[in-house]
């Protein structure tokens, strides 16, 4: 095999691109230790690893934890009262205005009165005829008696025979009978009198309760009977908002009533109750449980409850949905995490924690009840874990991490609830 070796003229001929291949390999070698040694002494300033992730942490929190319920409710009057008349007649008159407070008492409509004057003035005329047919018994009956009183001495004088003296008896009798006939057809007369007042004052439809009156059903002219809904009478102020829960719900609701020196199940409850309306605004009254329906349904395992809310000008209206919330009970010493922190896998929660060897590990969680921002962590983590709450898309078991420890609320401001459930 034959080796060439290069002569002094093939080197001499060369010898520029030697040293620019030379020069190139220099300049790398200067590059790259002057990129590792700006990696190292960002690496010290940062107190970040080589190789690994930049990420922020939040501590494991633990705290007493107040546990709130939260439902939709559906606003309806304390009193909701159809107002129907109680006699039949012709519409002559309405006295109110649609949707206007009335006071109990107020006449709301006016039935036509003058069929009901007549049999008012009839009746009377019926018992003014009946004590006069009193008075005549009364009078037959005196006689018969004084009639009873002359022959009786004379009878057993034998001065008459005693056939006179039986017919005094029965005559007095008779008269008796009269007055007590007349007498109940004096209170019969009388009773229809009653009656006949009554139906003329009905024929003034008024307000049993005060409320707000709503729309009138019927107009002026029509003929109406007691069937006919005339219109609504809600009282508002206070006003009920009705809500179900749960049977577990009902459990927990019955706890904290108790914790708030109150018994639920009796129907005597402080629980102090908050309602958030549709806009979001908080009602500034708070409101009390005013009853308990007496079963569950069975068919969707909730049952009824109705709180109170005081609701002074009438703000609130039936029909307006609302959300209702109540301290259920107290949980001590609740391990807290950010729901951001929380991410979900195939039905599993788990969280990102930065070991003390600073590398990611992955931990199962149960997660109990929201409580604002946060999850309350029944199994899985302990007090004071760091656990990530940022680039958590990018973490794996393992993976090198340089934790960085800021506040919660920070972690909100700063991060995305991507992943959170």
């Amino acid at each position: 095999m034959t080796h060439f070796l290069p002569t002094a003229a093939h080197t001499k001929k060369n010898l520029p691109s030697i040293l620019a291949a030379l020069t190139s390999a220099a300049l790398i070698v200067v590059m790259t230790v002057a990129i590792t040694g700006c990696t190292e002494s960002e690496a010290k300033t940062t107190g970040t690893a080589p190789g690994s992730m930049p990420v922020s942490v939040v501590k494991v929190r633990q705290a007493n934890v107040p546990l709130t319920g939260n439902w939709v409710g559906t606003l309806d009057g304390f009193i909701n009262a159809q107002i129907q008349p109680q006699v039949s007649g012709y519409l002559v008159r309405q006295n109110y205005r649609e949707g206007s407070p009335v006071a109990k008492d107020q006449v709301l409509f006016q039935i036509d009165p003058r069929p009901f004057q007549a049999a008012v003035d009839q009746a009377e005329a019926q018992v003014k005829q009946a004590k006069g047919q009193l008075a005549q018994a009364e009078a037959q009956q005196g006689l018969a008696q004084i009639n009873l009183k002359r022959d009786t001495p004379l009878a057993q004088a034998r001065a008459i025979a005693q056939s006179q003296l039986d017919n005094d008896k029965q005559q007095a009798e008779q008269a008796d009978a009269s007055v007590q006939a007349a007498e109940a057809a004096v209170s019969a007369a009388e009773a229809a009198l009653t009656t006949a007042k009554l139906n003329l004052g009905f024929t003034q439809v008024r307000s049993l309760v005060n409320g707000v009156a709503g729309q009138a059903t019927t107009q002026v002219g029509n003929l109406v009977s007691p069937q006919s809904v005339l219109t609504s009478v809600s009282q508002l102020d206070p006003i009920k908002v009705y809500f179900s829960i749960s049977d577990s719900e009902y459990l927990a609701l019955i706890d904290g009533a108790r914790q708030a020196g109150g018994d639920l199940v009796s129907g005597h409850s402080d629980l102090p109750m908050t309602l958030t309306l549709a806009d979001g605004r908080v009602w500034s009254h708070k409101g009390r449980i005013a009853f308990v329906d007496r079963q569950i349904n069975q068919q969707t395992g909730a049952i009824r409850i109705a709180a109170s809310f005081p609701n002074p000008g009438n703000v609130l209206r039936p029909g307006q949905f609302g959300r209702v919330t109540a301290e259920t009970e107290i949980r001590d010493n609740a391990l807290l995490v950010p729901q951001m922190a929380v991410q979900e896998l195939q039905g599993t929660e788990q969280v990102y924690v930065a070991g003390s060897d600073n590398r990611v590990h992955v931990v199962n969680v149960k997660l109990g009840a929201q409580v604002g921002n946060d999850w309350i962590i029944s199994e899985g983590l302990k007090p004071d874990q760091r656990v990530i709450t940022s680039n958590v898309q990018k973490l794996r078991e393992g993976v090198p991490v340089s934790p960085h420890e800021i506040s919660e609320e920070a972690a909100i401001q700063t991060s995305s609830p991507t992943g959170a459930r």
